[in-house]
């Protein structure tokens, strides 16, 4: 099994390769084999990706605004013509498998081109501001030369969401994926050369920890997009900030999910088991905190074990299969160790808790698994754990589980399960997150922006608001009459 790219970058519209930078190897993660092997950016590698990024924006800006929409949307055709391709390099990239690959990864990628394709025409307008005899008028302008920053859970979706709003308004963009998952963002390029971009718009790079700096840094990059850990995302943020570069900043969170006595228990269920064990619960908005009203507990814990024990683990590449491995052997271990931490701390482990009998081999399988019993203080409950790990509260009065659910450094996301609509609008009115569901969870189309608040990060992704991260507002002023001073 391989899937060796060209080369391991893809800078002006080709690859192109440079050994002298460190060797990565991409392990798939249901058998741990390396598929393919490839090198991190040398400082001429970074270097030689900014500058045909910067060359190329002037041209692609230069473009209106429907013509980039309708490379964009090219995009998206060519991407949905090719799902199935796409959909198993993501299974080999990740481990996830491949029923959910096919509808969840370049699928979004697909939405998110096509999206801010047929919006750019008109989303960007300025306005005109009449000041007596004279006026002014304001109109967006794209950066310039932008950075992406993916993560290793969504690479393909990452690249796309970053991607597709920069392009839209104007800019070019230099995507660095994580070192774990290199190889989807090599096909969204080729994909955006295909479509019609210019060359240089949209290059990609690998890279290792010591890339990452030589991009942030660098003085012709405008701004920093980065999908990433808490942190991550310091480090990063803090590096633009002192050269006051835009940042978007997407990290992890501990979300709770709130589901109240009078909820649809297996409708709360499915959302809870969606917040905790979609791709290996490596979701950074993943409600890992779920608050139940003790008044429906038992029965709840009831359902949910028999659920999640009935969940098909196995090889990635069976579309039958529910549940692939984690990504890396590393993210495992991290994960089994929070599990014996739970334990330790006095949690009650429900289901799961080790590694699945049912798979041979070695991948990097884990089970799914739920703790009752939690209290606020273990540490399952305050740490991101980004594993199937599903951590089980109990509460009984609405004002103290909404305190005990802001009790948090995080602010990503957080979920409500009740009948009473009245209630679920006034607790997520309360509750500290930026993206919120009702009666249902971690679903993201693009047409709605989606972003964290407090650590969980800073901007928005998706909708039309994300353009406003991505361009900045320039001011006219039209002097109608003759300038007169007084001296």
């Amino acid at each position: 099994m391989k899937a060796q790219p060209q080369a391991s970058h893809f800078i002006d519209g080709e690859y192109v390769e440079d050994t002298d930078g460190t060797v990565i190897e991409s392990i798939y993660p249901a058998t741990g084999e390396v598929i393919a092997r490839l090198h991190a950016a040398t400082p001429a590698i970074v270097e030689k990706a900014i500058a045909s990024a910067k060359r190329a924006q002037k041209e692609w800006a230069s473009w209106s605004p429907a013509a980039r929409g309708r490379v964009l949307k090219k995009a998206a055709e060519i991407m949905r013509e090719r799902n199935r391709e796409l959909s198993e390099l993501e299974t080999l990239d990740t481990g996830k498998p491949i029923q959910e690959t096919i509808v969840a990864d370049p699928t979004s990628g697909a939405d998110s081109f096509e999206f801010f394709g047929g919006i750019i025409a008109t989303a960007m307008n300025g306005s005109q501001i009449p000041l007596g005899g004279d006026w002014a008028y304001t109109k967006r302008v794209p950066l310039g030369v932008v950075v992406g920053i993916g993560a290793w859970n969504y690479p393909q979706q990452i690249a796309c969401w970053k991607g597709a709003p920069a392009l839209a308004a104007g800019n070019a963009m230099v995507f660095k994926p994580s070192e774990v998952t290199p190889l989807g963002a090599l096909k969204i390029a080729e994909i955006l050369i295909e479509a019609g971009a210019p060359k240089g718009v949209y290059n990609v790079i690998q890279g290792d920890r010591e890339t990452g700096p030589l991009l942030v840094s660098h003085p012709e990059v405008a701004k920093v997009s980065l999908t990433g850990s808490v942190p991550t995302g310091r480090k990063v943020a803090g590096a633009a900030a002192s050269q006051l570069k835009h940042v978007t900043m997407e990290l992890g969170g501990k979300s709770p999910i709130v589901v109240f006595d009078d909820a649809d228990i297996d409708s709360a269920i499915s959302g809870a088991m969606l917040g905790n064990f979609y791709s290996t619960g490596q979701v950074c908005s993943n409600g890992t905190r779920v608050f139940v009203h003790t008044a429906i507990k038992e029965t709840f814990l009831a359902r949910l074990k028999a659920r999640t024990e009935a969940i098909l683990i196995g090889d990635p590449q069976d579309e039958a299969t529910q549940m692939g491995p984690m990504v890396s052997l590393a993210q495992r271990e991290k994960v089994l160790s929070y599990i014996d931490k739970g334990k330790a701390e006095g949690a009650t482990l429900i289901t799961g808790g080790g590694i699945p009998n049912s798979v041979t081999g070695e991948g990097f399988y884990i089970q799914p698994t739920v703790f009752a019993d939690v209290t606020d203080d273990m540490t399952i409950a305050r740490e991101e754990i980004f594993g199937p790990v599903m951590c089980v509260l109990d509460f009984e009065d609405e004002a103290e589980v909404i305190a005990r659910a802001n009790a948090t450094e995080f602010g990503l996301s957080a979920g409500v399960f009740t009948a009473d609509f009245s209630r679920a609008h006034r607790v997520v009115d309360q509750l500290e997150a930026g993206t919120l569901w009702i009666n249902t969870y971690n679903l993201c189309p693009v047409e709605i922006p989606f972003g964290g608040s407090k650590q969980s990060g800073f901007g928005r992704e998706n909708s039309a608001a994300a353009l406003e991260h991505y361009s900045e507002l320039k001011t006219v002023y039209v002097g109608m009459g003759k300038c007169e001073a007084p001296y």
